[in-house]
């Protein structure tokens, strides 16, 4: 069994660090404009020209059961959508807003269709909701809303309480919680401290805001065991360090206990739907970020940003296709697997994972070697190996290696394994070592 011991929280977490892999689904109105998904707040849009979105908001090629067979293929094993962005607008049939999608040309609750989808081909649902909402008229005007810079920013803010929006959160979360079965995972975003930049009155928000303690507690009254991130100003289940690559599992920052973690990333640049945007990520990378989350402890929430009238864009597909193709034969070096134990070192160019019952090492090839791989420590515990993707057998020797040269090594403990000089028809090839 592995060594590996996490902080113990509320939510049921032993299911998540197993499926390691999942979806992220941003789509709103901001996929209409196709700027980002803080279009709003960059270019300080007022409600009346945002509300063009709204008017014409029509995904009539939205077909949540495809994306699932997308998802699924990719070997992604949960999936978190965007019920509520910062934007405001709902994607789900609210009792407590007229700015929602079945009061647009949509007509219908987009929510109930991706829940029903994703659940239907066994993949776990989760909900994102912003606690940032900049439509809402009781949010008041700070350092990112988008009035932000309007002459009369101070006097707009007159009126506004964040007590009455605290509420209507509470609300709208009782809503998603009640109406749409079991669900898995609630993903909050954000709070932010106060900008030095701006005037003091526009504070940062927190969880005296979000009155975070009794959002929570809602949410775990009626989703028992859900996961719940650490966004909402509240220590929970879950860390989520953004568009960044960890490079060691990540800690508590008080007490030094491992977390469970999950590194949230994009295809591209963007969360939302940008059409012109180019920085797209290449095969292999996104490979690596999947291994090299997970061989340090943390599971990959991977986005996807569908266009505005509801299906996922050539480059998104040819990036789950990138997935598909390697998870079908390697996944077993991700499902189930953990950061390997201390005692085994990752030989130059290589990550490894190792299975939670300690009984397989999967060295992950992400430099493929020249003719051998040496893995200094490993001859008195292997057993058997073979490549992972087609299960070849790959010879080894123990405790020396003979390059037929003047280059013979001997050293206790070595194995060398001896590899095809040109690299198997994977991105990443993977090494699975059975233990004795």
């Amino acid at each position: 069994m592995s060594s590996y011991v996490t902080r113990k929280t509320p939510g049921e977490t032993e299911w998540f660090r197993n499926d390691r892999f999942g979806m992220f689904i941003h789509w709103g109105l901001y996929v209409m404009p196709a700027r980002n998904e803080w279009i709003k707040h960059i270019e300080c849009i007022t409600d009346e020209k945002y509300d063009k979105y709204f008017k014409y908001f029509n995904p009539d090629m939205y077909d949540p059961k495809d994306w699932a067979k997308k998802a699924k293929a990719a070997g992604m094993r949960y999936v978190v959508l965007t019920t509520k962005h910062h934007e405001g607008f709902c994607m789900f049939d609210t009792k407590y807003t007229d700015y929602k999608c079945t009061n647009t040309q949509a007509g219908r609750d987009l929510v109930r269709e991706y829940v029903d989808a994703f659940r239907a081909e066994g993949i776990r649902v989760g909900f994102y909701y912003s606690v940032i909402d900049w439509h809402h008229p009781d949010f008041t005007i700070d350092q990112i809303h988008p009035r932000r810079y309007d002459k009369d920013a101070f006097e707009q803010n007159q009126g506004r309480d964040m007590k009455r929006y605290a509420e209507y959160m509470r609300n709208q979360v009782r809503e998603l919680l009640t109406n749409y079965g079991k669900i898995d995972i609630l993903w909050f975003d954000f709070s932010y401290k106060k900008d030095p930049n701006y005037p003091d009155w526009m504070k940062g928000k927190g969880k005296e805001d979000w009155e975070s303690e009794e959002l929570i507690a809602l949410a775990r009254e009626l989703q028992p065991g859900i996961i719940i991130d650490n966004r909402a100003d509240i220590e929970q289940d879950l860390w989520t360090p953004e568009q960044y690559q960890m490079l060691e599992w990540v800690k508590h920052p008080k007490t030094g206990e491992l977390v469970t973690w999950e590194a949230c990333q994009t295809f591209s640049g963007s969360w939302g739907y940008h059409r012109d945007e180019a920085s797209w990520k290449s095969p292999k990378m996104l490979i690596d970020m999947l291994i090299n989350t997970v061989c340090i402890g943390g599971n990959l929430l991977m986005n996807v940003g569908p266009t505005a009238r509801g299906y996922l864009d050539y480059r998104a597909e040819k990036a789950l296709e990138v997935y598909a193709d390697w998870m079908k034969y390697n996944s077993r070096s991700i499902y189930g697997c953990t950061m390997a134990e201390p005692e085994f070192k990752a030989p130059r160019g290589t990550r490894l994972t190792q299975s939670e019952d300690g009984k397989r090492l999967y060295i992950h090839l992400i430099e493929y070697p020249y003719a051998f791989l040496e893995f200094e420590g490993l001859g008195d515990k292997i057993d058997y190996a073979q490549f992972l993707h087609d299960g070849s057998e790959i010879l080894y020797t123990v405790d020396s290696v003979d390059h037929f040269s003047e280059a013979h090594t001997e050293k206790a403990g070595l194995v060398a394994f001896k590899l095809p000089a040109t690299q198997p028809n994977t991105l990443v090839p993977v090494i699975e070592v059975f233990l004795k």
